[in-house]
């Protein structure tokens, strides 16, 4: 199976998981994971190298754009304490509590080496 074919058929398969995933009242992104699982564990599924730093400009962009179009001004609005504090502040308590760990774990890593 070539890059072509493989990439058609996860196209199919995600346009596919939307309105199975409304009948079985599944999310469609549940669905879209177990078919990526399937074609992982198949063995005539060839390996895909896609470079690292294609991911964020390629990706993250139109998610983030669907992501808007979906929310709800006046509910973003409303819920910007829980967002600000999941958004950012638990970024800081993860990365103190993470770096402090390291610290203790990883004998002679400098305190700044663990934060990075």
């Amino acid at each position: 199976m070539d890059q072509l074919a493989l990439l058609f058929i996860v196209l199919l398969g995600a346009v596919i998981s939307v309105p199975v995933g409304d009948r079985l009242g599944l999310p469609a992104p549940v669905l879209m994971t177990l078919l990526g699982i399937v074609l992982a564990v198949l063995d005539f599924v060839p390996n895909v190298n896609v470079p690292p730093e294609l991911i964020l400009p390629a990706l993250l962009p139109p998610l983030l754009y669907a992501a808007v179009r979906r929310t709800s001004w006046r509910q973003f609005a409303a819920n910007r304490r829980p967002i600000f504090l999941l958004a950012v502040a638990l970024v800081f308590v993860t990365t103190i509590c993470v770096a402090a760990v390291a610290h203790t774990i990883v004998p002679g890593l400098p305190l700044a080496a663990a934060v990075a």
